[in-house]
């Protein structure tokens, strides 16, 4: 079976740590692959998207896996060693960037997920095989190493998020075919998916199984975002993919490539979106943002913040849902203090509350 990426059939719905490494060092000896300014005709696509695929396509990798397939027969595990025949495998295949000159490569976390094996194949036919430095299920990102010198990678984009509309090229290994390119443009930004701390770029790119963990380039080869699902009836390509964007990919891969996990902040609070049939009780008509539903007892936000709460601001920045909300509490460190901007009884109001550590993070 090949890992494949999350598919959300009917309904929208998303189908560990490890030894402290060093943050990688700096490569002297090469840069990242850049792409030179590709000319696009105004109101049309670039005449062929051939330089930047041959740009940055050394740089993407397929990665094959296996794993202990999960055991259908319990019974079997009663049995004494030897008579339970052999131990049940799973193969699996997925794409991943290299980011770094000696081996850091990012992928998603479903599809390194339980492997007991990785081997990594480089677009050159070089194979290596690779170990995991960090996974980050709430984002569905890892990062895995493998030993080399001189390795072709490339970066994220650190400038403004693509815009709705802007070309996108996505690269990877679908249904294991090896390497192969797609199209298509950001058709959304901000997608939230069940609960999740991942804003996603909607892309219409065709992306299938064994894509997961690949890039989407922009126009200059820079990634904007690693593929990590699709919405389809059927399990194939409809038009309708989702990328973890790059600026969020990029902070979770420097944490698991520095500390083997991702820490995240706090407050103690439930949230949903402001509905307008919330909004009209809650005195926030023509507003948009999350309101608090509950506080933990003994929490960060204890005695801060109150049960109807309409949270529309997080250090300045708009929140619109509650999504937003946790995902800006979740991107600031413990112990940060942050301020809020609330509506309580329709009166606008400043809180300051401290975050703490997830508890789920040790």
């Amino acid at each position: 079976m090949q890992k494949s990426l999350i598919v959300a059939c009917a309904a929208l719905a998303l189908v560990a740590g490890c030894e402290r490494r060093p943050a990688a060092p700096a490569a002297a000896e090469k840069g990242p692959i850049e792409v030179p300014a590709i000319a696009t005709p105004a109101g049309g696509a670039p005449d062929s998207f051939a330089p930047i695929v041959k740009r940055v396509s050394p740089a993407v990798v397929s990665i094959d896996t296996l794993s202990v397939a999960q055991n259908d027969t319990p019974w079997l595990e009663l049995l004494p060693p030897g008579l339970a025949g052999p131990t049940p495998v799973r193969r699996g295949a997925g794409s991943g960037f290299l980011i770094s000159a000696d081996g850091y490569v990012v992928t998603n976390n479903h599809v390194v997920e339980g492997a007991t094996e990785m081997v990594v194949s480089l677009a050159d036919g070089r194979q290596f095989p690779a170990r995991i430095v960090g996974r980050d299920p709430p984002t569905d990102l890892a990062v895995v190493k493998i030993d080399g010198r001189d390795l072709p990678y490339v970066s994220f984009a650190r400038s403004a998020l693509p815009e709705v509309g802007d070309w996108v090229v996505a690269v990877g290994n679908p249904f294991g075919l090896g390497g192969t390119a797609t199209a298509g443009i950001v058709s959304a930004r901000g997608r939230e998916i069940g609960e999740t701390f991942v804003g996603y770029l909607q892309i219409d790119a065709p992306i299938n199984s064994g894509n997961s963990g690949g890039p989407s380039f922009d126009l200059q080869g820079r990634v904007v975002g690693v593929n990590s699902a699709i919405f389809s009836p059927s399990g194939g390509s409809v038009g309708i993919g989702f990328a973890i964007p790059s600026d969020l990919a990029e902070r979770v891969t420097q944490q698991l490539i520095a500390e083997g996990r991702v820490t995240r902040g706090y407050l103690g609070v439930g949230v949903q979106d402001l509905t307008p049939a919330l909004a009209a009780r809650l005195d926030a008509r023509g507003r948009r943002g999350a309101v608090i539903v509950g506080v933990a007892a003994g929490g960060p936000a204890a005695g801060r913040l109150r049960p109807g709460d309409v949270v529309v601001a997080v250090e300045g920045a708009a929140i619109a849902s509650a999504g937003g909300l946790l995902r800006a509490i979740a991107e600031a460190p413990p112990g940060a203090q942050l301020t809020l901007q609330v509506l309580r009884a329709g009166r606008p109001e400043t809180v300051t509350v401290r975050t703490a550590r997830r508890s789920d993070q040790g």
